[in-house]
């Protein structure tokens, strides 16, 4: 049975808008991601790693071609449409007084509550398993200002849990973590998309872990893009000079 892709990328133009108008960091780029796939996003600073990741999320403008996720178009879909969709792990924090680690992991079960945003007992079965599966059941009521870095991301990542999508997308997750939770994170990440299905493009920096745990790499460099396999990263030349000559 051949898979129908999660995310279909089609001529697309990646970038903002400036002062002076549109600025595009990668153009005419086309790509397809599927269930199941884990994808590495890699690139030095400044080449578009953060804009490719919210230009999918729909939280900046496409300047050209075209996205679809699931069966819809990103630009006919909904806010609504995209968080039963994709999930999203950024890095900063959210705005709001006295929050818990609990109400961060329950605000992903928001998509699926009425208008009141009531949490009926499904959706804290749903919420309890995400903070188990993370670890962080003895944190889930301290206030996110008690929070460590690391135990904000992991707060983070089980929120997107919670949310229940088929894709995760994660900017720079294993940015605050201690070695030991780098690879607890990707091995957890590996059994989502193994298990569940899911599929994942996380960014990063930590070069090892994401061809250790991923299946493909997207490779990005100044204004262009090129996916490969993880087996064909040592002899990508836009790759190895990713990682200069500390990365054999």
């Amino acid at each position: 049975m051949v898979k129908e892709p999660c995310i279909h990328i089609q001529q697309a133009d990646f970038g903002y808008v400036g002062k002076n108008g549109p600025v595009k960091l990668l153009q005419d780029f086309s790509a397809s991601f599927y269930p199941g796939e884990r994808i590495g996003l890699v690139g030095l600073n400044g080449v578009g790693k953060s804009t490719f990741i919210r230009t999918l999320a729909g939280l900046q403008p496409l300047l050209g071609g075209s996205i679809t996720i699931g069966k819809q178009s990103l630009g006919e879909s909904s806010a609504l449409d995209l968080a039963k969709q994709m999930a999203l792990v950024l890095t900063e924090r959210p705005a709001g007084f006295n929050l818990t680690v609990f109400d961060v992991v329950a605000s992903g079960q928001m998509p699926y509550t009425n208008a009141f945003h009531r949490l009926e007992a499904e959706h804290l079965d749903v919420i309890r398993k995400a903070i188990a599966l993370i670890g962080i059941e003895p944190f889930q009521h301290k206030e996110l200002s008690e929070l460590s870095d690391g135990m904000f991301q992991k707060t983070l990542i089980a929120k997107a849990l919670a949310q229940q999508t088929p894709i995760l997308l994660l900017d720079e997750p294993s940015a605050f973590l201690d070695y030991g939770s780098k690879h607890e994170l990707f091995l957890l990440l590996k059994q989502l998309s193994l298990e569940r299905q899911k599929c994942i493009l996380v960014s990063s920096h930590d070069l090892d872990l994401l061809i250790k745990y991923c299946d493909k790499l997207l490779v990005l460099t100044q204004h262009s893009a090129e996916l490969i396999l993880v087996s064909e990263a040592m002899h990508h030349e836009g790759f190895k000079a990713i990682g200069g000559k500390f990365l054999h």
